[in-house]
């Protein structure tokens, strides 16, 4: 069960959006709350999707529900941005994601750490030891393979470094800017990063 950039405004995304320090005590809630047998989060700032593997079908609904009770959602109705996926579409969805093919930017190379760093952070919180555990080594691997034998990451960045070159695109010649970055978290750090490598006047 999930969202995406695609699926919902910034705002909305913002709201289920899991700090990477809470994420293990999230899965490890998400997993009591609907009784699954294995549980997993990837929380992005362009998505957050929630890997279930349960004996019964209202695992989804129980998940929606304890996304709408997040403190941030406030009793705002999720469900139209909100995908259920089901049996062989996980796989394939969750191999897309992992490769980069679910990307703002296609191919992007950070989606694949922050896929293993949700495994990992799944498995600090014993949510993940099971065939969905399986899954995600299958699915790392594949995006590994996709990575290496494709052409798919070739001449792709991430949105930090597209930033960037969208910039030099309008503006021209960085060096002669003054930038003013506004954000708080990982991707402001990335973009303050690929703005420092162009030397602008000021940031």
């Amino acid at each position: 069960l999930g969202l995406n950039y695609l699926t919902a405004p910034i705002q909305v995304r913002e709201r289920v959006a899991f700090p990477l320090q809470g994420q293990c005590a999230a899965v490890a809630e998400l997993r009591r709350t609907t009784a699954a047998d294995e549980a997993m989060l990837v929380s992005t700032c362009n998505r957050t999707e929630l890997y279930l593997r349960a004996a019964t079908a209202d695992v989804i609904e129980k998940a929606s529900a304890w996304l709408a009770a997040l403190p941030a959602v406030c009793g705002s109705d999720l469900r139209p941005h909100l995908y259920p996926l089901s049996g062989a579409a996980v796989p394939r969805h969750a191999f897309r994601v992992a490769s980069g093919l679910e990307s703002m930017v296609l191919g992007e190379p950070q989606i694949l750490g922050q896929v293993k760093l949700a495994v990992k952070i799944a498995g600090d919180a014993n949510a993940l030891a099971g065939p969905l555990n399986r899954l995600f080594q299958e699915t790392l691997n594949v995006a590994k393979e996709v990575r290496t034998n494709t052409a798919v990451g070739a001449a792709t960045v991430s949105m930090a470094a597209a930033a960037g070159r969208i910039a030099q695109q309008i503006f021209g010649d960085i060096r002669t800017l003054r930038v003013l970055l506004i954000g708080a978290g990982e991707m402001i750090d990335l973009v303050a990063a690929h703005f420092s490598s162009l030397e602008p006047k000021e940031i």
